[in-house]
């Protein structure tokens, strides 16, 4: 048995003082807690520093629980005071508004746990844990299943949510269960025919409901040394073919069969094609780069203007794969 466990002195269920549940003073301002826990909640909480563009505006309130009983608590607290609840895991497939998200934000990035049981040859993992770094725990074990995952630059969370995959493989060919979280604080465990898995989606995309935990099934008994060559075959790949140099989102669109974006973009003429700080990546047409200095506008403005030129072109729409918070009807 082999378990990696993330320290969870932070955002924790407590038995703090009533006077501490709600505010905690300092010198420089008061610190707001979530009732029955230490988890703090910050006003105006710049979301740049959490995405993988760095760009976007504040979330008006940010919580990032460590626990399932934290992540109840945040959600009982927006119910109670009927404010909206976005759910933030690692950023990297997300372009988040210069005007910030209204609400509570609740990052999952910090729900950590995974475990391989070599009985069963199941992972079972938290919502917060890095896909990448469980490809190399995988392969430093000698289990064979997650060698494509290496360069998915997100979490399990979100992986689940949206049906990560390359390489010929996705998330929905390997997961046995996920754990989801309801907004009235109830959790439930479902299959991944409840739900209904397709290219890079789920009935889970727009739902209200929050991936806590997933578990998937490998198959352990390789020789590491084998499965650690063919991770690294993998992540050398993505490293040539895609554009690492600079911020980006990961892939902007879904590829509409039997084209690929890429191809799509770069024969219309758009590599290296800029708006502000945004850049459509030389390497690769289907990654949007932040060359420096980009704002939220500047990306959402060269998506829709990508999207005008290869509609014209080829009579094909392509659609966003990257997901957008907040406001942005008034950018370009």
């Amino acid at each position: 048995m082999t378990t990696f466990q993330a320290d969870s002195s932070v955002c924790k269920v407590s038995t703090l003082t009533s006077e501490k549940q709600e505010t905690a003073n300092s010198v420089e301002s008061p610190v707001i807690y979530l009732p029955g826990t230490d988890c703090a909640i910050k006003s105006q909480a710049s979301l740049s520093a959490y995405t993988s563009y760095r760009v976007g505006g504040a979330a008006q309130l940010y919580i990032a629980p460590r626990n399932i009983e934290a992540m109840q608590a945040g959600l009982k607290y927006a119910k109670e005071r009927d404010i909206s609840v976005t759910i933030l895991g690692a950023g990297s497939n997300l372009l988040v508004s210069d005007r910030g998200i209204t609400g509570l934000v609740i990052a999952t990035r910090h729900l950590r746990y995974s475990h391989f049981d070599p009985e069963t040859g199941q992972l079972t993992v938290a919502a917060g844990e890095s896909i990448p770094n469980l490809a190399w725990q995988a392969a430093d074990l000698g289990w064979e299943g997650l060698e494509w995952a290496v360069g998915i630059p997100g979490t399990v969370g979100g992986a689940v949510v949206m049906n990560a995959g390359a390489h010929n493989s996705c998330t929905a060919d390997m997961l046995v269960s996920a754990q989801v979280l309801s907004p009235d604080g109830t959790l439930e465990t479902l299959t991944p025919a409840e739900l209904g898995y397709s290219y890079r989606t789920s009935l889970l995309q727009g739902s209200d409901r929050i991936v806590t935990q997933a578990t998937f099934q490998l198959r352990p008994g390789a020789d590491p040394a084998k499965v650690i060559a063919a991770t690294k075959e993998h992540k050398q790949h993505r490293l040539t073919t895609q554009p690492y140099n600079f911020p980006s989102c990961g892939s902007v669109f879904r590829n509409p069969k039997p084209y690929s974006a890429g191809w799509l973009i770069e024969q219309t003429g758009l590599k290296g094609f800029q708006i502000g700080g945004a850049q459509v990546a030389q390497l690769h047409a289907n990654f949007i780069v932040n060359r420096g200095g980009a704002k939220a506008s500047d990306i959402f403005c060269l998506i829709r203007h990508i999207q005008q030129q290869v509609q014209d072109r080829w009579s094909i729409s392509l659609e966003p794969e990257v997901k957008m918070l907040g406001e942005f009807q008034l950018a370009c």
